[in-house]
């Protein structure tokens, strides 16, 4: 999770950014796996296959072009950009969470149906608790600023550091989301304060979560960063900016969708930024978009 970050970084710039690469290292996705993908397709028989995978996407868009695969795919793509292998000429429909992915899919794709969906994430995020409702529910402070610090499902990033520059916030609270990684989970249950600061796993309640918290400092982009808005909660990117996460760090600066901070000092100021902005939550407008499920079952 620390040491091989570098070699990561280093394969995404070789087999996402780089073009003929990126061709090739597609192409031996192909061979690699297609046969035994389009036969899992057929012993399953399915009216319509969705892929939430990017690799799985781009193996099943060249087997539908190719003609061997002869049922609709739907790729359901939940990061904002970055979007090479979530992308790719025939999937017959792209279904994404962000409305500003639709010109970067296009550019990918080429003529293609793309529709911004909701579904693409836990329902509850239609109907959030509020931020007071869900401080009971957590047992946290009814007043002073929560600040959640999350690493994704795997815990990576500099969570450790985050959470330090969150406790320079005078009365702040702090959600320490470690996922699935139980050493840094057990490392800062021993290193901070429990009155203020609450070391969580893996989190099944984001809605909740969230909804409590005033502010999201997240270090792996992707579905995260969409829903802390859906209940008012500002989203900030730090931690992790590396491979296709970088990418994602530049469209949401250029976009507005989220601060971007590149160390401790950036962090803190786009912490107290945050603070001051005014909470709206968006679930309102995001229910408004047509359904996931409904889109698919249009096609099947």
């Amino acid at each position: 999770r620390g040491r091989w970050h570098w070699l990561f970084d280093a394969q995404y710039m070789l087999f996402a950014r780089t073009p003929p690469l990126r061709s090739a290292g597609q192409a031996a996705l192909q061979l690699a796996s297609g046969r035994r993908l389009l036969a899992e397709v057929e012993r399953h028989r399915p009216d319509v296959v969705v892929s939430v995978y990017p690799v799985s996407t781009e193996v099943l868009a060249r087997l539908r072009r190719a003609g061997r695969l002869r049922v609709p795919v739907v790729s359901a793509i939940t990061d904002l950009s970055s979007l090479w292998y979530w992308a790719s000429r025939g999937v017959d429909v792209h279904l994404v969470t962000h409305p500003e992915s639709i010109a970067e899919v296009v550019r990918i794709a080429g003529p293609t149906r793309v529709v911004a969906a909701r579904g693409l994430c836990d329902a509850r995020f239609l109907d959030p608790p509020g931020p007071g409702d869900a401080r009971r529910v957590l047992g946290l402070p009814q007043s002073g600023p929560v600040i959640a610090i999350s690493g994704g499902g795997w815990g990576v990033g500099d969570v450790e550091g985050a959470l330090r520059v969150a406790l320079g916030v005078p009365g702040a609270t702090v959600l320490a989301l470690c996922g699935r990684n139980d050493d840094l989970r057990r490392r800062l249950s021993s290193e901070f304060p429990a009155d203020r600061v609450h070391v969580l796993p893996f989190v099944d309640d984001m809605a909740t979560t969230l909804a409590a918290a005033d502010v999201l400092v997240h270090s792996t982009a992707g579905l995260t960063v969409l829903e802390a808005p859906l209940v008012g909660c500002r989203p900030i990117s730090y931690g992790w900016g590396i491979g296709h996460i970088r990418l994602n760090n530049h469209a949401y600066q250029r976009l507005g969708l989220a601060r971007v901070a590149a160390n401790h000092s950036e962090l803190r100021a786009a912490i107290d930024d945050a603070l001051t902005q005014p909470r709206t939550p968006r679930a309102r407008s995001y229910a408004e978009l047509p359904d996931a499920a409904e889109l698919v079952l249009e096609i099947a």
